[in-house]
């Protein structure tokens, strides 16, 4: 396929995408150069700079004036660095896109880099599937891959999330919350109205910077994971397993127990949940049900029907 516009008649869905990009000099070129190279490109691309001060403006300029589908979105400097700040300027993009016909959005970070048919497939999936809502595909960082023995197929991580525009319209868009899981919030809610998500392992795409460590060592960000695992309405029980999964992977035992500290200090204050009660519960009705499927396989080498 030629490098052209999802658009006209018999033509594959119309897709848009917004970038927030704080101080991403580092890293944004790539993920242009990936997009420009892209077999379907989107109508728009909005790149929203989010006070950033280390020259990641001038290499979305020096592209934008090239190809007149990226355009640059700048808002004002701030001292806070938070999860909420990423939707507020997800949403600056987001209100650019108002008057463009699309059918597809997306939601990607300005760290990652993939190959010239990402798109093209992903599109293609929606193509095929009228009830996917939100599709995705895995990433690899520092060679690593995702693990989804305990994240199913249904998760789409947040770096790059692609929606149809009637789910992500009917789920209200992302959820400002400044400790994090706006990406997960999104799956549930995507889920709990009826929609189906889905990361395709087909497809992957390259993080060059690892999750969460933009100023915190990977014990403080285990501990972080086990609060935002509270917060999102994580079953204790599912907790007790991801703890003991995590002691299994660097930073061995003390990340795994760091997790488990998180979660556990959440609980006994009762930190408040962004997510609804009926989400909660959709959400540990899931685990409950999938971690019963992986203990049955377990002990008994069968895997369970309907699973």
């Amino acid at each position: 396929m030629s490098h052209e516009h999802g658009t006209g008649h018999g033509s594959p869905l119309r897709y848009v995408i917004v970038t927030p990009a704080r101080n991403e000099a580092a890293n944004i070129e790539r993920t242009i150069q990936s997009m420009v190279a892209q077999s379907l490109r989107p109508l728009k691309w909005v790149i929203v700079s989010d006070g950033s001060t280390d020259g990641t403006d001038d290499i979305i300029k020096r592209y934008s004036t090239l190809h007149s589908w990226i355009e640059l979105e700048r808002c004002a400097e701030r001292a806070e660095r938070h999860f909420a700040a990423k939707v507020n300027a997800f949403n600056a993009g987001y209100a650019r896109l108002r008057n463009v016909e699309y059918d597809l959005v997306g939601s990607m970070d300005a760290d990652i880099s993939f190959d010239a048919d990402q798109f093209e497939f992903l599109i293609r999936k929606f193509s095929k599937e009228p009830k996917l809502g939100l599709a995705g595909t895995p990433f690899k960082e520092d060679g690593m891959e995702y693990d989804f023995r305990f994240s199913s197929a249904e998760h789409v991580s947040g770096a790059l999330q692609l929606f149809r525009r009637e789910c992500f319209e009917a789920i209200g868009g992302y959820v400002p919350v400044k400790g994090g899981g706006i990406d997960v919030i999104a799956v549930w809610s995507a889920r709990a109205s009826g929609w189906k998500t889905r990361t395709f392992t087909e497809r992957f795409y390259r993080h060059h910077r690892k999750m969460g460590t933009a100023r915190d060592g990977m014990v403080k960000v285990k501990f972080k994971d086990g609060q935002k695992d509270y917060a999102l309405g994580g079953h204790p029980l599912w907790e007790v397993f991801r703890m003991f999964y995590q002691m299994t992977k660097k930073p061995v035992i003390v990340g795994g127990c760091a997790l488990g500290l998180g979660y556990c200090l959440s609980a006994i204050r009762r930190v408040e949940r962004p997510m609804s009660p009926d989400l909660v519960r959709f959400r540990r009705a899931d685990q409950m049900h999938r971690l019963k499927a992986k203990l049955f396989k377990v002990f008994s080498g069968r895997t369970p029907a309907g699973a």
